[in-house]
């Protein structure tokens, strides 16, 4: 039988079936990252570090051959701490056969929740680099391999179970649950223990493992250091308190530190910088470095700008984005998390736009008055870009009719059916299609490129209306490109029923 495929993979209710599970998936590399380092590794001019650079575009990569050096470096020396001496230990001929069992994909093939997980690995490095590795110059390269592979335990899950950790994100972050509780329901077992048990398995750099007993085993001591953080205000008052206790000084004041700092200034700004997660991890990074917190918030964004500029990838959310956009925004609608549902408020607008369709006889004056109702009702329940094309009577050319949210150009948009296979069988006869990631790239690649552009994303839905058994209109609406809230796309199938009852009383007035 062929080996499971980490989408069949079942769900572990224990910690030593989710470490077996996890240890045995092989994580994907990007496939011109994978070209690049097989050819510097065939290349007689390419030195060590040159390999060890190219790898690092690929954080799955720089995993992959730290593990293998250190599975069979065990017992005879320490772990290799560093990309570079995993390398020297493996050698180059061990080093570009394990490359070359990796599965290597396009990019766009790789999951984009395992994507985003490792892009939020790429941020902590430069945080770590840009807060840390000036003032612990020696120390470069614990900070810089630790805060790349803090995260890595979680990789293999995000490939394997992303919707696991989407819904543990969505419960304990944005709607505060108990982290026990949703972790026992979804895991089995508590994620930093089970984070913990795998980078031991992993053999990963020590300050990684030590961040993690630090969450695990040292939460009082992390207690009392961010209640002397909040205080940031009067530094001489923290430094004083501080003094009074020289252990939680010593504690405070380890360069392993670094590691879990920066990982959780990255990890917390995926949801907003000004939550309070982001508060936390800002406040006891300025008490570390004893630098006043507008100082060191001004430097954490300066960071997350340049992460931008190197990792930034369509699809995918890098919480830079948000720095130009007012201070209380979240991420929903570009990121992993579902849209919110509408308001009560919404619906209610929304359930009087659709009485009004359904009125009988029709109340419409004319077409554009029909659609101009239509449209509001589905920016009523929770749709934030519309389009509502209408067909011409050669059936040859579709013509926007209505837009909200997009930019005005769009509406003079006039569509070439035939040049669209997607457009052909929507027309053909009643169908609603959504995209998600999964299909997105089979049917994207078959819609003109006009509406690729005005809906960017991996999110989107599409319906064709019909009356009197014809088709005439098609409506495109999304939620800002990231995955919908599931009443916003039930009360996108009823509004469609009501347009449809709309169009139909509407003919039968007009004859």
């Amino acid at each position: 039988m062929p080996p499971e495929t980490p989408a069949q993979l079942p769900v572990p209710r224990s910690l030593d079936i989710w470490l077996r599970q996890l240890d045995a998936i092989r994580l994907p590399v990007p496939f011109a990252s994978h070209e690049r380092v097989i050819a510097a590794l065939a290349d007689s001019r390419s030195s060590i570090r040159d390999i060890a650079d190219l790898m690092q575009e690929s954080p799955a990569l720089v995993l992959s051959v730290l593990r293998e050096a250190n599975h069979h470096s065990t017992g005879i020396t320490e772990p290799a701490e560093s990309l570079e001496v995993a390398i020297n230990r493996l050698g180059l001929k061990r080093t570009e056969e394990l490359l070359q069992r990796l599965p290597a994909l396009d990019e766009q093939e790789i999951p984009p929740t395992l994507r985003q997980l490792q892009m939020v690995s790429q941020h902590s490095t430069q945080q770590a680099n840009g807060l840390f590795a000036n003032r612990l110059a020696r120390l470069w390269q614990d900070i810089h391999w630790g805060s790349l592979l803090f995260l890595s335990p979680l990789w293999p899950m995000a490939l394997a179970h992303p919707k696991l950790l989407e819904e543990w994100e969505l419960r304990v972050i944005h709607k505060g649950e108990s982290a026990k509780e949703v972790e026992m329901q979804l895991f089995g077992v508590r994620l930093l223990t089970l984070c913990l048990a795998l980078a031991d398995v992993w053999r990963l750099p020590m300050w990684v493992t030590q961040g993690y007993h630090a969450l695990i085993n040292d939460r009082r001591l992390l207690v009392k250091v961010l209640r002397i953080a909040r205080d940031y205000q009067d530094p001489l008052h923290q430094r004083q308190l501080l003094d009074a206790d020289p252990a939680l000084r010593r504690w405070l004041n380890q360069p392993a530190n670094t590691v879990l700092l920066a990982s959780g200034i990255a990890l917390s700004a995926q949801q907003a910088w000004d939550s309070p997660h982001s508060q936390r991890w800002q406040l006891l990074t300025s008490l570390y470095q004893q630098q006043p917190l507008e100082e060191l918030q001004q430097q954490v964004h300066q960071n997350a700008a340049a992460s931008a500029r190197k990792h930034w990838a369509a699809g995918l959310w890098h919480p830079a984005e948000a720095l130009i956009w007012p201070w209380e925004t979240r991420r929903v609608h570009r990121g992993l998390l579902p849209a919110p549902p509408p308001s009560a408020e919404a619906l209610q607008t929304w359930r009087k736009y659709c009485a009004e369709l359904l009125l009988e006889p029709s109340p419409f004056n004319n077409a554009m008055h029909l659609t101009t109702v239509a449209r509001d009702a589905l920016v009523a329940c929770g749709m934030q870009r519309v389009m509502l094309l209408m067909t011409d009577r050669s059936m040859t050319t579709l013509r926007v009719h209505q837009i909200a949210g997009l930019d005005k150009e769009a509406a003079s948009l006039s569509l070439n059916i035939a040049t669209s296979p997607v457009l052909q069988r929507l027309l053909a006869q009643q169908t609603q299609l959504r995209l998600t990631p999964t299909n997105n790239a089979q049917f994207s690649a078959l819609l003109p490129q006009q509406l690729k552009t005005l809906f960017s994303g991996e999110h989107l839905l599409l319906r064709s209306l019909s009356s009197n058994g014809r088709v005439i209109m098609l409506v495109f609406a999304d939620q800002g490109g990231g995955p919908f809230s599931e009443i916003s796309v039930q009360a996108f199938g009823k509004t469609a029923q009501c347009i449809e009852r709309a169009l139909s009383s509407f003919s039968h007035r007009k004859a």
